[in-house]
């Protein structure tokens, strides 16, 4: 391939999770021209995105779908045929913390990116442009490039675009990015790939907001960019300790900080911890691979972002024991939210699966309510959900409960009649507010027993 090498507009994507399936959506949205085509071997994934009904729950999300679907926005099980078809492929397979052998805990389990891999080799038709968007390890691109270099006769050109987006948000952040990210090797082949990459974006973005780097740089951001936001998590959330201790105001003191402009006020609010797919597995990874190269102390320092996030949930679930008279014995417990955050129905790495498992540990009686997220319950407790309630109605899960503990801050349980919900509860009524988003001194007056997270 020569660096005046022209590829078709026509761009794959292996993987229709969260990050194929919005942003290939947006890319044929910005893109009339390019056939865009979604694959996976999931058919029930597949069948979903085909439907009325997205197998994700993302505001906006079905709407850039259905404007696009069956013209130039395509989902499909036929990945050798996608793979023949287009020049750009996308790799967003699932790519999870190992639980096994060397690394368990830590490490990415790359044994779906390495199939991908080898099955591009197998079933090309001529040059192609890898893209990596899962969030990979630094130097993974070396290692597929070494897959991919077997093929007697096709040259594939390997690409780091990391996703940037935040769930709920994914359509917006897709919209407006702060940046583009495509890293690649900075020969004529690299850099002509690299344009031909930056192109699809810029039918949208502004050049501006589309940044280059090398191929390690770009890799390496995606993790240290999720590090960065989970530790100002952990954070905000190891201050709420503190301020419950010396009567402080975490609220108070956040705003006071995120004022100072060095700063500023984005992710400083506190909580039961961070979820969601990326921030723990990708600082793990970091953590792991700060370790293969003998950076010990630095490898120490990201593993207490997790640490602190892990103790936030148990401090909690401490909190809600000792207020309830050092017992949840028998006592009827409804958890407000199990998505790891509003506007969508993620529940990986939840802090409600966490904190359910403890809640349950005291044999309480627990009911779970959330408007999207109910259908992962039975999946993420395994054999706990048996002993779990579900409901669609918060109300229904306050009737005759103990306390009502709020974990997700879906914008209608601000909405909710709290007289309501009282009036059905056993008393003492206990309400325990895991993000700080209710009217504390209305629900202390209704006849509440209201806590909060680093408030006095």
């Amino acid at each position: 391939m020569k660096s005046k090498k022209t590829f078709n507009k026509s761009i794959c994507c292996i993987g229709a999770g969260y990050i194929g399936g919005p942003t290939m959506a947006a890319i044929a949205d910005h893109n009339h021209d390019r056939k865009v085509i979604v694959v996976d071997i999931n058919k029930a994934r597949i069948d979903a995105w085909n439907s009325d009904k997205m197998p994700i729950f993302e505001p906006g999300l079905d709407e850039v779908v259905k404007r696009r679907r069956g013209k130039n926005l395509f989902f499909s099980t036929d990945i050798d045929g996608a793979i023949k078809q287009c020049d750009i492929i996308f790799v967003g397979v699932n790519t999870p913390t190992k639980t096994f052998g060397r690394g368990a805990g830590c490490a990415s389990d790359l044994q779906y990116w390495e199939a991908t891999a080898r099955n591009i080799v197998k079933v090309a038709n001529r040059d192609k442009i890898v893209v990596e968007k899962s969030t990979l390890p630094v130097r993974t691109a070396e290692a597929m490039e070494r897959i991919l270099s077997n093929h007697p006769k096709f040259h594939f050109e390997v690409l780091s675009n990391p996703e940037f987006l935040a769930e709920g948000t994914a359509v917006k952040d897709l919209e407006a990015p702060d940046r583009v990210l495509i890293g690649g090797h900075q020969t004529p082949r690299g850099k002509a790939a690299i344009k031909a990459l930056a192109e699809v974006y810029a039918a949208w973005v502004p050049k501006e907001k589309i940044l280059t780097t090398n191929l390690w740089s770009a890799e390496l951001s995606k993790l240290a960019a999720n590090a960065m936001l989970a530790q100002r998590i952990s954070s905000v959330n190891s201050l709420s300790a503190l301020c419950e201790a010396t009567e402080a105001d975490i609220d108070q003191v956040a705003k006071a900080i995120g004022m100072d402009s060095r700063i500023g006020p984005k992710f400083l609010k506190t909580g039961p911890g961070f979820g969601g797919s990326c921030f723990k597995k990708d600082i793990l990874n970091l953590v792991y691979i700060c370790e293969n190269y003998g950076l010990k102390e630095v490898a120490d320092y990201w593993r207490q972002v997790v640490l602190i996030n892990d103790y936030q949930q148990e401090r909690m679930v401490a909190g809600i024991i000792k207020t309830m008279f050092n017992t949840l014995a028998n006592k009827k417990l409804a958890v407000f939210g199990f998505a790891f955050k509003a506007n969508t129905s993620d529940t990986r790495e939840s802090p409600a699966i966490a904190i359910t498992k403890l809640l349950a540990a005291e044999r309480a009686q627990i009911v779970i309510t959330d408007p999207e997220a109910l259908g992962h319950v039975s999946g993420d407790l395994g054999e706990l959900a048996a002993n779990v309630e579900t409901t669609e109605d918060p109300y229904e899960a306050a009737k005759g409960a103990d306390a009502i503990i709020l974990l997700t801050e879906w914008e209608q349980y601000k909405a909710l009649d709290y007289k309501k919900l009282y009036k059905a509860m056993r008393k003492p009524a206990f309400l325990f507010d895991g993000r700080n988003i209710l009217n504390h001194v209305e629900l202390k007056s209704i006849g509440f027993e209201v806590k909060g997270i680093g408030k006095p």
